[in-house]
């Protein structure tokens, strides 16, 4: 266990987090962080149309998600490359990155243009389900705007004004993108969301099995417990998440039963994410019981956090992470936790979420609630028996531990 700490310490997680410092793994991260409010827009009406069963005549507010939420792919089609150029430091050509990426998003999304000349769009793809094919396209646009960085029109030493330096030389990168998007979507008919949307098809299909479920989970736990912040794989997960949830809303929209099991309510507004990624709030808890006195001021100053899905005060102050004795309960949880859910969700002993409810920080047992009713309270019930089950023989012997070195310390004055 010692060498394979050192390993994980040493070569894995430095080599992790230097990859997450990549400027283009970076600027992704950024672009969805930026939009996540709009998401949580999108929650917080789901939220309010609980009140449409209790108070007649409540108004419609479902387009406000729908022009929140459901433009997600076009906010990130335009900050991706913005972000990008703006980690490269090329600050004059960033915006202009960004309309260009809106620019060819919308292209690419094929709209039928009638004589009359109007545009009509299939909406569903500017949202969550268009989410992998903005990705690629504010990737592709920074790629050709960071190759054409050096290209200009003019000597270093023309009289011209800056700005109309900038126009000119701005015009070639603009030219080859929107050029190649118009190739692809009209003489070549061809459709790109299509293609994007049954290459990552098996990937969807994977991610909504029981072992890509398991997966999903532990590969964040796993990372987490050695320091590397969950947020790293979002845009994977999120990728897989919000098309899901939007598919399931959609199937009960028209009379049909929700498939996908894996969303992000099943993660962290339900049952999965009790007081953050790896299920710490029941270890949280049991450090109010601690004889150690670091151990019960830790969890007196981390509980509040942890009641709203907030955990790395803990996981870097207990600390989990790189804690051989608080990284195996994590582990254990991480996989038993998810194999419980999924199969009483697949068995419709409880609902599949169908709402959008991304508001993770809302507090235990209200969002699980709102998600899937009274029996999502008695699945959360039983979770967390076993999690608090699986934490306290790890709880106490490392209570023990940090009680013997904090009376040796006492000793030793």
């Amino acid at each position: 266990m010692d060498r394979y700490m050192k390993w994980m310490n040493e070569r894995f997680a430095p080599k992790l987090d230097s990859f997450t410092k990549n400027v283009w793994v970076f600027s992704i991260q950024e672009s969805i962080m930026i939009a996540l409010p709009m998401v949580f827009i999108g929650s917080l009406i789901t939220l309010l149309s609980i009140l449409n069963d209790f108070i007649p005549g409540m108004p419609d507010l479902s387009p406000v998600s729908t022009f929140s939420f459901g433009l997600l792919g076009l906010f990130i089609s335009f900050l991706t490359p913005y972000k990008v150029m703006e980690q490269k430091e090329r600050h004059k050509i960033k915006l202009i990155a960004g309309c260009t990426g809106l620019s060819f998003y919308l292209m690419l999304l094929r709209p039928t243009i009638g004589e009359d000349g109007t545009i009509s769009f299939i909406l569903e793809r500017f949202g969550p389900s268009g989410m992998i094919t903005s990705l690629i396209v504010g990737v592709l646009v920074a790629v050709i705007f960071s190759a054409f960085h050096r290209f200009s029109f003019f000597k270093k030493d023309t009289s011209l004004p800056e700005f109309i330096v900038d126009w000119f030389d701005f015009l070639v990168p603009i030219a080859v993108i929107l050029l190649g998007g118009w190739v692809l979507t009209y003489p070549l008919q061809f459709d790109i969301f299509a293609l994007i949307l049954n290459v990552f098809e098996p990937l969807n299909q994977i991610s909504q099995s029981l072992i890509g479920f398991v997966l999903f989970n532990f590969i964040g736990v796993f990372l987490y417990s050695f320091g590397v912040s969950p947020w790293v794989l979002m845009p994977i997960f999120y990728a897989i998440w919000l098309p899901a949830i939007e598919a399931n809303a959609a199937a009960v929209a028209q009379g049909m039963e929700p498939m996908n099991i894996n969303t992000f309510e099943t993660f962290f507004s339900g049952w999965v994410g009790v007081g953050g990624m790896g299920a710490t709030l029941p270890m949280v808890i049991w450090f109010l019981f601690a004889k150690s006195k670091r151990l019960s001021a830790i969890g007196k100053t981390t509980l509040v956090p942890s009641l709203f899905n907030i955990n790395e005060p803990v996981v870097y102050g207990a600390p989990i992470a790189f804690n051989p004795i608080l990284m195996i309960p994590m582990w254990i949880n991480g996989l038993i936790v998810p194999i419980i859910v999924y199969v009483t969700l697949d068995l419709g002993l409880v609902p599949i979420p169908s709402q959008l409810f991304q508001m993770w920080y809302t507090p235990l047992g209200i969002s699980t609630y709102i998600v899937s009713g009274i029996s999502g309270l008695i699945l959360l019930a039983a979770v967390l028996l076993i999690m608090f089950a699986v934490w306290f023989p790890f709880f106490k012997a490392y209570d023990m531990q940090e009680l013997k070195k904090e009376q040796q310390a006492q000793n030793q004055k």
